[in-house]
């Protein structure tokens, strides 16, 4: 493994062959794709901490989806990266839809885990409410957040059965510099829908039937638009979904990869 600091980001590399470029969610890291790599041997993996959070906290700037997307299509072609399969979690999911709207030429596939294309009008003002608090009151306030979306965005099964998984959910989120998750938050707070109905490459959508954010109906809505691509609902499952459930995840990954790539 290599790790680089690309204007400020930080970027692990690992492996060879296709490069499969990892972007994970609010209040994640590379470390978001850990559980899932055996599934990925095959390829090079590029996995980001996105601005703002994890290692990459210190980026300077507003964030916002398309500045987000722009610093991964530099950072892309700063790696010699021309086409890739692009692999994401929650807000990196939409991340990945700008990119494969705007930058066709560049993804080769989508792998989306939690997928959304914004949040919805109602959400928009929690999320800025979570910036507010972690800008105002810092770890106290990553604390108690970390607490609620443990609550709220994992499953009841996963607390229940795998309290390991339930703890590294937290533990991510109690990690993030406040600052620099409240930026993220204000980003995803102020996402526009990318147009998605030009994308053609292979796209696969994954959810939990227990998750709040990207809940199957909307899942299904998103797949809808996209002729070709294969939507995939867990049961019991909430929104971290390559920690609730990696065996799963990697299932599907191999076999999405394998039937189309391999």
């Amino acid at each position: 493994m290599t790790t680089q600091f690309i204007e400020g980001m930080a970027v692990e590399i690992t492996g060879e062959g296709e490069p499969i470029v990892c972007l994970h969610g609010l209040g994640g890291s590379s470390n978001n794709w850990t559980p899932v790599e055996p599934a990925l041997a095959n390829f090079r993996l590029v996995r980001f901490d996105l601005p703002g959070s994890a290692r990459s906290a210190g980026v300077g700037g507003e964030l916002s989806i398309e500045n987000i997307a722009e610093r991964i299509v530099q950072a892309c072609g700063r790696l010699g990266i021309a086409r890739a399969h692009f692999l994401g979690h929650s807000l990196g999911t939409i991340v990945c839809f700008h990119i494969a709207a705007t930058r066709p030429g560049l993804a080769r596939s989508l792998a989306l885990f939690g997928p959304l294309l914004c949040p919805p009008e109602a959400a928009r003002p929690n999320i800025r409410a979570r910036a507010d608090k972690a800008r105002n009151e810092g770890v106290k306030g990553m604390q108690e957040i970390a607490d609620a979306i443990v609550a709220t965005a994992v499953s009841a099964t996963t607390r229940r059965e795998q309290p390991a998984v339930a703890a590294l959910v937290r533990e991510s989120i109690m990690r993030q510099d406040a600052q620099g998750y409240a930026r993220c938050c204000d980003a995803l707070a102020n996402a526009q829908a990318p147009a998605i109905d030009a994308i053609e490459c292979p796209v696969l959508l994954v959810t939990g039937d227990q998750d709040g954010v990207a809940p199957p109906q909307a899942v299904r809505a998103i797949a809808d638009r996209l002729p070709g691509s294969r939507s995939v609902v867990y049961s019991q499952c909430g929104h971290w979904t390559t920690f609730e459930r990696a065996h799963d995840c990697m299932r599907d990954l191999k076999d999405f990869y394998s039937g189309r790539f391999q």
